[in-house]
């Protein structure tokens, strides 16, 4: 490709709602262009790079032995009464009416449809497992889209939904996929981690999140430095305390004037914060719930709903935690509290403290040398309900907890049954008998890959492509061909002899001044940057650089020609 015969429109302002790097740098490169809050135009550059990850994505997924299917865009409401999302899944379901006033939905996921078509194509066992997926637009109503698009309304995905017997099937699909994903963004030259998720809204009994690592990413995540293990700090677990330790201290009241946090309850006792227990008030099916994290933890609230009787919990107003517990809230504690009345659930490092302090239940006072059984009954629940903070030992006992910041570009889910039996989709096994269909689903944002390794790879000039996403590989330029008809000759043999032999390049035939062909070379990101020149000519060398080092080279074509095919 010629690029004087390329639509490429680089800019140098963008507008201020352009908050991270990737948004900045693809409207400043020409890859996209704004209608409304949400919806872009992918320009011809761009759209090179989308399908380079598109293709990635479905090699490799055919690989995995998976079948392309295309479903609607547009799904009837039916569907979706049928498992209770037409009104569970919230303002983000873009609804729509027909001339004959039926309503529809734009497709945010595909779940209920490729029930549907498997319910009406699969009758056997014989036909199992099979696992279906399309690459195709979805569409969220998002609240505040930005951030391009990251949290665009609109965003091109590929969804795949696997249907086997039974949960065996379904073990093995998931862990193929898990394989697969991991391939696809390895292939890619991503930097990323498969985390332990939470299932959310889509459902089912196991999940792992793909997190393209980055400083901007909107998801925690946490990892151990010594092993694979990894997960979102929603989900992320601790290497659990070991044996409480006796106790040492009596129990005693201490004035606390106006110390309403455990870090200056600390301070003003001369202790450490660990020593401190901090209260949370809430409210569940069973009624008053006091959730006890140490001082310097925070309660976990995807971890606390999953607590038998909190899964819908709420936090508790004023007016209760005084009928509960008498005091106003920053003196509170579980010493001396009705337990018929408050029930206590204790985050695992707080039932294993001794000598700890809490509040006394009365304004200005704490409580301090407090001890499990001999001072308060034990906990009714003791499980893990803190976030976890760098330094934690890892739950498989394998180096310590390391916290960094990850951007979602893939997801998969082991659904099970949820669809299948709301939907009737069910086969005859081998003993003719009815089995709902145990299904997967496997989700990957292309559209939002391409942000996400802008965010990872990127400095102040532009982008800094990996190989495989490029829009070319190289980009041949020429400096001041008019005055030489050499240089037009030998970049044009050069560049004819890349792209015959498979390396994707770009001739840059513009003539553009060096400094501006540079700058908009480097900032759409080619990897390899090749200079013909008269002085390179006579010298018998090409200036070569990469677009991640900072030095150029006075190479000769056939170490050039080497480099790019190594």
């Amino acid at each position: 490709m010629r690029l004087s015969q390329f639509h490429l429109a680089t800019v140098k302002e963008v507008p201020a709602d352009a908050e991270i790097a990737s948004h900045r740098l693809m409207l400043r490169a020409g890859m996209l262009r704004k209608h409304a809050a949400g919806l872009y135009t992918w320009s011809p550059l761009g759209l090179k790079v989308l399908k380079k990850v598109e293709t990635v994505v479905r090699e490799e997924m055919n690989r995995a032995g998976a079948l392309e299917v295309i479903m609607p865009t547009v799904q009837p409401r039916e569907l979706w009464d049928e498992t209770g999302r037409w009104q569970k899944f919230g303002a983000q379901l873009l609804k729509i009416k027909d001339r004959k006033e039926s309503e529809y939905c734009y497709a945010p996921t595909a779940e209920e449809v490729v029930t549907d078509f498997a319910r009406s194509e699969l009758k056997s066992y014989k036909q199992l497992p099979v696992n279906f997926y399309q690459i195709n637009t979805k569409f969220r109503d998002e609240i505040r889209p930005r951030f391009g698009v990251m949290r665009a309304r609109e965003f091109l995905m590929k969804d795949a939904y696997s249907f086997h017997l039974d949960e065996d099937g379904l073990g093995r699909e998931y862990e193929n996929m898990y394989a697969t994903y991991a391939r696809i963004f390895t292939r890619l030259g991503l930097a990323f981690r498969a985390v332990n998720a939470d299932t959310g809204a889509i459902g089912g009994s196991r999940s792992h999140e793909f997190q393209v690592l980055a400083d901007s990413g909107e998801d925690a995540l946490a990892f151990s430095d010594s092993s694979d293990y990894a997960a979102n700090v929603e989900l992320a677990s601790y290497l659990a305390p070991g044996a409480r330790a006796a106790a040492a201290e009596q129990m005693r009241d201490v004035p606390t004037p106006g110390k309403t946090t455990c870090a200056d309850v600390a301070a003003l006792l001369g202790i450490d914060i660990t020593r401190t227990v901090k209260s949370v008030c809430v409210i569940g099916e069973q009624g008053f719930v006091l959730a006890l994290v140490r001082g310097d933890h925070e309660v976990n609230e995807v971890k606390l709903q999953k607590i038998a009787g909190l899964a819908e919990y709420r936090l508790a107003t004023e007016q209760e935690i005084l009928d509960a517990l008498g005091a106003k809230p920053g003196y509170l504690g579980p010493v001396g509290a009705d337990r018929k009345r408050v029930h206590i659930v204790a985050d695992r490092t707080v039932a294993a403290m001794a000598d700890f302090v809490v509040g006394a239940n009365k304004v200005d006072f704490h409580i301090a040398g407090v001890n499990w059984q001999r001072d308060l009954a034990e906990a009714d629940v003791v499980a893990d309900i803190r976030k976890v903070v760098e330094g934690d030992l890892s739950p498989d006992g394998k180096g310590t907890i390391k916290l960094a910041r990850g951007i979602e570009v893939g997801h998969i889910f082991a659904l099970g049954t949820k669809y299948s039996e709301a939907m009737n989709a069910s086969v005859l096994d081998a003993d003719g008998k009815n089995r709902p269909m145990q299904m997967g689903c496997y989700g990957i944002g292309v559209s939002r890959i391409v942000a996400a390794a802008i965010e990872q790879n990127h400095d102040e000039a532009g982008i800094v492509w990996p190989e495989p996403m490029a829009p070319w590989r190289v980009a041949v330029c020429m400096i001041n061909p008019k005055n030489d008809a050499k240089v037009a000759e030998a970049a044009q043999a050069l560049y004819d002899e890349l792209n015959a032999d498979g390396i994707d390049t770009v001739l840059d035939d513009r003539g553009l001044r060096p400094g501006a062909m540079f700058a908009d070379i480097e900032l759409i990101g080619i990897p390899h940057r090749i200079v013909v020149s008269e002085r390179g000519l006579a010298a018998g060398t090409f200036e070569y650089r990469a677009r991640r080092e900072s030095e150029s080279r006075q190479l000769k074509r056939e170490e050039i020609i080497a480099l790019l095919r190594g």
